[in-house]
């Protein structure tokens, strides 16, 4: 796992402490200090579950969230990405085990955005921009079957709120906050990262061409 203070890799070594049970279920606390020297700070993480036998721990865990740092355990949003981009990012993978509703509601904003400015599909439903992109044929295609296959685990025939008001919250489907998530961080490689990474390889070339009096790549 990677600390979530000072997000360099460490073993994780929690301490449960079993905090008994109420009307909705069973519950844990579980606490470790980083064991980076440079960081050291504590990180807790609440949740619930089934206990074991002797109701001391939990054996099973069915839901939990980290509450120090409160932060997402997504990767951070690479420096290349505008603002607009990244601030509904940001906060859909903060929000996504708090309210999946919200965070996909986020996303599929974050994603039509994208689609409008960096894809320059024609304004419409998110639905139809999604098969815009498809039939251009300018995504490759494992990147075209992961947008398609967002109408479909979120069931955009029932909840049509989903395409035609993208930043509505409504309910969603098993995985669909995550799915969501995980392809604006490929769309974000793809229009953002490897642009940057390309432009930067050819100015150093060009550079190098120019020291040696040769004319510079077109």
């Amino acid at each position: 796992m990677k600390c979530p203070h000072c997000i360099v890799e460490v073993n994780p070594n929690f301490e449960q402490k079993f905090l008994g049970s109420d009307k909705e279920s069973y519950w844990s606390v579980y606490i470790m200090n980083c064991p980076n020297p440079n960081c050291g700070k504590k990180i807790i993480d609440i949740a619930s579950g089934q206990p074991n036998q002797h109701y001391s721990s939990l054996s099973k865990i069915e839901w939990r969230q980290t509450v120090r740092p409160f932060a997402s355990s997504r990767p951070p949003v690479p420096s290349e990405v505008e603002i607009i981009f990244a601030s509904d990012y940001n906060e859909a993978s903060l929000i996504l085990t708090l309210s999946p509703k919200a965070s996909a509601a986020l996303s599929r904003r974050c994603l039509q955005n994208i689609l409008r400015e960096k894809a320059g599909v024609k304004k419409g439903d998110l639905a139809n921009e999604i098969q815009q992109i498809i039939d251009s044929k300018s995504l490759p295609s494992h990147l075209s079957e992961s947008i398609d296959a967002i109408r479909n685990i979120g069931n955009f025939a029932a909840h049509p709120l989903k395409s035609t008001s993208t930043g509505e919250i409504v309910d969603v489907e098993v995985g669909e906050a995550e799915w969501l998530l995980d392809v604006i961080e490929a769309l974000f490689d793809f229009y953002f990262v490897q642009p940057a990474i390309l432009k930067s390889k050819r100015e150093a070339l060009n550079k190098k061409l120019s020291e040696i009096g040769k004319p510079p790549m077109k």
